[in-house]
């Protein structure tokens, strides 16, 4: 895809992304519990900085899920749901929090050490393009020509191709400005003009920007990616083909774990929210309870849900989606299914988590 020269600019003018200069946070966070004894420890990769999003893992820790389960579970900051899935192997962590449209990338370029989905928490992809609002873009075809930007490796980049295909656009239309900026500084520069989109998770860009004061919701549309591509599934927890095989009762209990997380976020979310401030000092009620709530109600909210519970696919869903990646990204290979997911370690039916009733 083609850049300009704006993409030289936000290179050396936007801020980079030290991911790892909060790590050293994160760790002691997750691991505050005293005498971890013979407890396994997991080191996870989550797609950012605690946040709102992530109640369900800070819940579960609080309330001892995890030991019970006889896991420390170590959490480190990522940059991004798209990047999560390279460095599962590549820094050494058992296993992460990231985008399955990334995992397909991966499977079908590099299949040796490529992790595995064993728990899908976003059953509708949170993908999106934010552009202003009211202006020339309604649609997809109207980027054509257009300067979207967004971070170095990020989700709807990666899913950007098969997003096109199906809405008639050809993916090398556009210009892709990669920029290491915050995202309410790549936001804002919507808002502002300086370009006409941003590439994200529709609840993160609202956030980043409220973050500065910024109503996203009354300065943005969003071309959300679920509207043409209903088949992708969105965040999911994936383990590493080595713990995996050596530790197959702890992937259980690690997904027990988390799906008691759910369940309880869902029952309480204003507890969970408590248990994210306690875990990050970045912890803001105003902008975390919004974007919590979204994730609960819309990537966490589709009806097949309700049918198989939250964290397990539709077999035929999962394969079209496949598919339509290895096409229109022109992947070597074809993944198969069980490739990307497996249900093995998933709680009986009746005990997983279910879509809020709205």
């Amino acid at each position: 895809m083609k850049t300009t020269r704006r993409d030289l600019f936000k290179a050396v003018g936007g801020a980079a992304i030290l991911a790892t200069a909060a790590s050293s946070t994160l760790a002691q966070a997750a691991s505050t519990a005293k005498g971890t004894g013979n407890l396994l420890k997991v080191k996870l990769l989550l797609n950012g900085g605690l946040s709102g999003p992530h109640a369900f893992f800070c819940l579960a820790h609080e309330r001892g899920y995890f030991r019970e389960a006889g896991l420390d579970v170590e959490f480190s900051p990522g940059d991004g749901a798209a990047s999560v899935v390279t460095l599962i192997a590549q820094q050494g962590f058992d296993g992460g929090y990231g985008d399955m449209n990334a995992l397909i990338k991966l499977a079908a370029l590099r299949p040796n050490n490529c992790p595995t989905a064993v728990h899908v928490a976003f059953n509708t992809t949170p993908l999106t393009i934010g552009v202003r609002k009211g202006g020339s873009i309604k649609n997809v075809k109207d980027l054509k020509g257009k300067v979207i930007i967004g971070h170095p490796i990020d989700a709807a980049i990666e899913a950007f191709p098969a997003y096109a295909k199906v809405g008639g656009l050809d993916p090398d239309s556009i210009h892709i400005l990669r920029s290491n900026a915050s995202m309410a500084a790549n936001a804002k520069d919507v808002v502002e003009g300086h370009v006409d989109g941003v590439f994200g998770f529709v609840n993160t860009i609202i956030a980043a920007l409220r973050s500065i004061d910024v109503d996203g919701r009354k300065e943005l549309d969003f071309l959300e990616y679920k509207d043409l591509v209903p088949e992708f599934y969105g965040n999911a927890l994936m383990m590493s083909p080595d713990f995996i095989a050596k530790h197959p009762d702890a992937v259980k209990g690690l997904v027990a774990a988390v799906n008691r997380g759910i369940v309880e976020t869902l029952k309480d979310p204003e507890t969970a929210l408590d248990a994210v401030a306690k875990m990050t000092p970045k912890f803001k009620r105003e902008v975390d309870g919004p974007r919590l709530m979204g994730t609960l109600k819309v990537e966490m909210g589709h009806p097949e849900g309700a049918v198989h519970g939250i964290g397990d696919v539709d077999d035929k869903r999962i394969a079209r989606s496949i598919a339509l990646m290895a096409e229109a990204c022109r992947l070597p290979r074809t993944p198969k299914a069980e490739e990307i997911f497996t249900r093995a370690f998933l709680p009986p039916l009746e005990e997983r988590a279910k879509p809020l009733a709205l």
